[in-house]
């Protein structure tokens, strides 16, 4: 057995080039995986490997990711719904969706090892999930056709299939991560609960017999229940200074209680929570770190050993076939990107590559270089001689100067002034087509300084960005001169778009400015990553929100501003008047839908005012209602909030200070002994061309002649996801030569393997 994949049986004889294809698609496969970081076990056999390109086909991947996005957003139109269907049409695609996933779960079983299959928790998850949303779904049918009601308790299970389906591996390793780092801070969350519980105790006996009221006329401190909520919700300082003010009203001695109180739990204990959940979090992570850097070694030795030969005493793999595998694996690449890998991956004067070398494979694949072809100005194509005079090139040598830059950056400046000042005022009216005028000459003079294909290349960010503001503020505001002029129509709404196109095109001073645009792209680079915790947060809405509507649905109405009904005040239930949650007109914040409900949990993510809306909700259920909200907040807020920072936090530290990898130190240094290299100079002329990875408008090889004007750069300094800059420095860690132990040992490793310094195993050949 292979530690990729599991060797099928015996198979008829074929002939050299049958096997030499298969093994192609096997290295093939083996390369993609590493590349991608999958660590899907799948069997050898020609029929499975098939099986397996198809299983992970983009199509297939989307048409599982819509499946899973029309279950979830079925709550959408289900009751409580925000844009109520039928039952009958919510069941049938709801029906459709689990057929989806069940079809999915059948192929992945085809390619992956029965034992392998029936062993992973996510698939048992899955089938588990499956048959109950089928079971409530049938129950719900029945029980609604016998008009008697009832819940859909199983829809709070749909986020599982958006975990456990392998297409969601990064959310699922977060999870992963999350669940190893709980053990570790539930301590520290134990001593804060209790030190909460001491305090309580003391502020219910300090207070019990002085009889005092809140603001409300309420019971002060007379309930220990009461006093441990009120304490709780003192540590996110949302009822502060409010709990304190009528001890400190009767005697200004007790606030020493209350800042006590503040300073250890507030400060020290959530400094402390946050200390503890930042360490064990970053050390569990790498460990996943660690596990996806052996299980890439060792899948790109499987490929090697599938397709390597023996020259010498040493196994190599030939130019011929790597060329085959990496067109294969990298089908859009142009052949000059190719050829330069290749240059990379071998020796001077062989034809072949070594095994070392090989292993860095999947590395230099997932960096991103771009390939430029020096070209002229198409207007210096069509009129040479306009181009090339006198005036041409003190225009283009005015557009390059710095002090072009600065003009526009003070023109931004005054800009910003004008936009602050009152709008009906002629002058400042009249002063904003000098403004956009001056913005439209400016994308002129660029565009004739460098060639339009540089000026709008994939990766210039500012560029499109510039363009695409102006000229939709310009349509935006001829459109709005154009109806004021011939009507006495005023659309706001245009307005709107004009006014807040006029502000963005602020945000174009954070280009001109270096260590905001190094910030700003280092917040840009980060973005995927932050994405996989954005997932997370949402999995934990969506099922307390399911929770939150089967539980507080219609209890709590809004009545829109002119209603005239006498319970529009009291939010449709009488226990709230006089309440602060119906004097705060918290009416709308209730969970009478899924959007409702989404809008209620981020603003208790926010923590300002979410005991009024706690407390609100057990008012009109029970008191312990409450213990909803204080479960989100410690789940959610004290939790995960808290390791999304230090998540946030190890990204933005890694992706600031890390320069370039070996392998892309490898490919810079291979590029320059080339002499390929795009000079600081020549990139800013605006005559190179960007030709990224595209392979139908390929530029040639590495010939004399064709590599004349043909240049490459890295595109980027840094990886774009923290995945792969945790990945990069941990494998600084591990030898080249050192594959790691069997795949099994792998997934096996425990976080404490992290601290192991010089970890060694027995290489498999």
């Amino acid at each position: 057995m292979s530690e990729g994949g599991v060797k099928a049986g015996r198979e008829p004889e074929k002939s050299g080039e049958e096997v030499e294809e298969e093994n192609l698609l096997l290295a093939a496969a083996y390369v993609y995986d590493a590349q991608y970081n999958r660590n899907i076990p799948f069997e050898t056999s020609p029929q499975s490997i098939r099986l397996y390109y198809f299983y992970n086909h983009w199509a297939m991947q989307l048409a599982t990711y819509v499946c899973i996005t029309v279950d979830l957003a079925l709550a959408v139109f289900e009751e409580p719904a925000v844009y109520p269907l039928p039952f009958l049409a919510t069941s049938i695609v709801e029906v459709f969706c689990l057929m989806a996933f069940f079809a999915r779960l059948v192929h992945f079983s085809k390619i992956t090892p029965r034992n392998v299959f029936w062993k992973d928790t996510k698939n048992i998850c899955v089938i588990v999930t499956i048959l109950l949303n089928l079971i409530d779904l049938i129950i719900y049918g029945c029980l609604s056709i016998a008009h008697i009601h009832t819940i859909r308790w199983s829809r709070v299970l749909r986020p599982i299939y958006l975990v456990n389906f392998a297409e969601s591996r990064q959310i699922r390793r977060a999870f992963r991560s999350i669940r190893n780092t709980l053990p570790e801070i539930l301590y520290v969350f134990l001593l804060f609960i209790f030190s909460v519980l001491i305090f309580s105790l003391m502020a219910l006996k300090l207070f019990v017999n002085r009889k005092l009221k809140t603001a409300d006329g309420e019971a002060y401190f007379e309930n220990y229940l009461e006093a441990v909520f009120n304490l709780y919700v003192l540590v996110t300082t949302a009822n502060s200074p409010d709990v304190m003010m009528p001890a400190y009203d009767y005697n200004w001695w007790y606030s020493i209680f209350f800042i006590a109180y503040i300073i250890l739990n507030t400060y020290i204990f959530m400094s402390v929570f946050l200390a503890v959940v930042y360490n064990n979090y970053r050390k569990h992570l790498k460990n996943e770190i660690r596990k996806l850097a052996y299980m890439k070694r060792r899948k790109m030795a499987e490929a090697f050993n599938a397709l390597k030969v023996k020259e010498g005493s040493d196994f190599v793999i030939t130019e011929d076939t790597w060329h085959k595998l990496v067109k294969l694996v990298a089908p859009d690449i142009s052949n000059s990107h190719r050829e330069l890998l290749l240059r990379v991956s071998k020796e001077e004067n062989q034809r072949c590559v070594g095994k070392k070398a090989f292993i860095r494979l999947a590395d230099l694949l997932n960096i991103k270089v771009i390939t430029l072809k020096a070209r002229k100005h198409p207007i210096e194509c069509w009129l040479p001689h306009l181009y090339r005079s006198a005036a041409s090139r003190f225009i283009r040598q005015v557009v390059h100067h710095k002090g072009f830059v600065y003009a526009f950056d003070v023109i931004i400046l005054i800009n910003a002034i004008f936009i602050a000042l009152d709008e009906r005022n002629p002058l400042i009216s009249h002063a904003e087509w000098g403004f956009l005028s001056l913005y439209v000459i400016e994308i002129i003079l660029k565009l004739y300084t460098y060639d339009p294909r540089t000026f709008f290349a994939k990766n210039q960010f500012w560029n499109w960005f510039d363009t695409f503001i102006i000229i939709a503020a310009l349509i935006a505001t001829i459109v709005n001169s154009g109806l004021k002029s011939g009507s006495q129509y005023n659309s706001q709404q245009i307005l709107d778009i004009v006014f807040i196109l006029r502000v963005l095109r602020l945000i174009r001073i954070i280009d001109s400015i270096q260590r905001f645009r190094v910030i700003m792209n280092t917040l840009i680079n980060i973005l995927p990553s932050m994405l996989t915790f954005c997932g997370i947060i949402f999995v934990i809405y969506y099922v307390f929100a399911i929770i939150g509507m089967e539980v507080f649905k219609d209890k709590i109405r809004f009545f829109p501003e002119n209603s005239t009904d006498p319970s529009a005040l009291e939010c449709g239930t009488i226990v709230l008047r006089n309440s602060a949650f119906a004097k705060s007109k918290y009416c709308k914040n209730n969970f009478n839908n899924i959007g409702y409900a989404f809008i209620v949990l981020v603003e208790l993510t926010v923590v300002n005012q979410w005991h009024i809306i706690a407390t609100g909700f057990s008012l009109v259920t029970h008191p312990a209602a409450k213990i909803y909200f204080l479960l989100f907040h410690v789940v959610v807020v004290i939790m995960i909030i808290n390791i999304f920072v230090a998540f946030i936090l190890e990204a933005f530290f890694v992706e600031y200070s890390l320069e370039r990898s070996e392998v892309e130190t490898t490919i810079e240094t291979k590029i320059q002994e080339l002499g390929m290299a795009v000079k600081e100079e020549d990139h800013l002329s605006g005559n190179l061309t960007d030709n990224m990875e595209d392979c139908e408008n390929d530029i040639g090889a590495f010939g004399e002649k064709e590599q004349k004007g043909l240049m490459f750069r890295i595109a980027s300094k840094r990886y774009r996801t923290v995945d792969a800059l945790l990945l990069r420095m941990f494998e600084a860690e591990i030898p080249p030569e050192d594959e790691g132990p069997p795949m099994e040992d792998i997934l096996n490793l425990s976080p404490s393997d992290y601290y192991i310094e010089n970890p060694t195993f027995n290489s498999v050949s």
